[in-house]
């Protein structure tokens, strides 16, 4: 797979990721992984739902995750590397 085609596999499931680690353009889309991978792992935080204080700020935090899946998904769509906000700049893949 081509750059492109791996930075947009990434983000679609945790399956997408991990054939972009296996069989795609690693080294090219190395920031798309990194993204994904951050966004699925913060996404995850969302399993809290069932607490009911905790609840409605994970409904919160869900929206959140999704508005930064979409602006992340679009950059890979667009060839940009642009950060998703407040958790764009950790770094899990060196």
């Amino acid at each position: 797979m081509d750059t492109k085609v791996t930075s947009i596999v990434a983000y679609i499931s945790w399956i997408g990721l991990i054939i972009a680690l296996v069989a795609g353009d690693k080294e090219g889309a190395k920031f798309h992984i990194n993204q994904a991978l951050v966004i699925m792992l913060f996404s995850l935080v969302s399993l809290l739902s069932f607490i009911p204080i905790v609840g409605i700020l994970t409904g919160i935090w869900s929206i959140f995750m999704m508005v930064c899946w979409i602006l992340g998904l679009v950059a890979a769509i667009k060839q940009e590397e642009k950060e998703v906000p407040l958790i764009g700049k950790i770094r899990i893949l060196k």
